[in-house]
């Protein structure tokens, strides 16, 4: 049982670790957003992609070793957190403790993340926003006013006045 609390402290440090670096990452991202630096986007991004791999593989890991715990302790899986884990292992400060600065430091990289992340995608949906107007505008640049001219039936025949502007020929 020891050595699984270890391994599963020890997973939740690396994945604190990694969580850090895609914060890093993220914050980076920002950068890059704010300064409209789209290679610099495209290169966080697979950066990113690489980080979230390397977590999903730790987040599997340590789901496995919660299952073998729960197996240990005779107690479903799905019923077993890190907080219950933290509570069972009373008669065991040490270990105790380091597993809850383990979880402790997760959840508050976690918090971080979350942060980054929402500014990013506030970033992103005005930088969005933005490349919608200024298609709006370029198109509307290029399109010329309808005419008022009727045909027999009078009905708008929707022709449109010259592109090029102003018309010295007149």
């Amino acid at each position: 049982m020891a050595s699984l609390m270890d391994d599963l402290t020890q997973v939740l440090e690396n994945e604190t670790a990694e969580y850090q670096r895609l914060a890093e990452l993220s914050d980076d991202l920002r950068e890059a957003l704010i300064a409209s630096d789209v290679p610099a986007v495209e290169q966080l991004t697979a950066a990113q992609e690489e980080v979230a791999n390397v977590i999903q593989s730790l987040e599997t890991r340590r789901a496995h070793i919660m299952n073998d715990i729960a197996v240990v302790m005779n107690r479903k899986p799905e019923e077993l957190k890190v907080s219950t884990l933290e509570q069972s292992l009373a008669s065991q400060p040490m270990q105790q403790q380091r597993l809850a600065d383990a979880r402790g430091e997760l959840t508050q990289t976690m918090d971080r993340l979350k942060r980054i992340n929402q500014t990013n995608q506030t970033l992103l949906r005005q930088s969005m926003e933005l490349l919608e107007f200024d298609l709006n505008l370029f198109r509307s640049m290029r399109q010329a006013p309808e005419t008022a001219n009727y045909n027999r039936s009078a009905v708008n025949t929707g022709d449109l006045l010259g592109s090029r502007g102003f018309d010295a020929k007149q």
